[in-house]
């Protein structure tokens, strides 16, 4: 047979969470996306994941950190149908831009 070794795509790092150390391991771009969110916040990634975690529930921090990630840019996209039936998504205060159809 053959044996495939695989290497994690993760990335682990340390972040302090309601003022202790933990390290959380994430995908290369969820690591960039909760810097987003962050910048676009003006808070700390460190604030952040301490407010994850304070309403995480029996959720795992990184699971919490995935769904925390995934509703922020849900809800910051407004979906619009324009003329002709061509639609956008735009995302945030920039208004950047996704267009789709005729």
């Amino acid at each position: 047979g053959v044996i495939v070794a695989l290497t994690s795509l993760l990335v682990t790092r340390n972040v302090n969470v309601s003022g202790r150390r933990t390290s959380v391991r994430l995908e290369p771009d969820l690591w960039a996306a909760l810097r987003d969110i962050a910048e676009r916040e003006d808070r700390s990634l460190h604030e952040i994941c301490s407010d994850i975690d304070k309403t995480k529930g029996d959720t795992r921090l990184t699971s919490a950190m995935r769904i925390y990630i995934v509703n922020y840019f849900r809800s910051a996209a407004t979906f619009v149908i324009g003329e002709g039936g061509s639609a956008a998504v735009r995302f945030g205060p920039d208004q950047v831009q996704v267009c789709f159809g005729s």
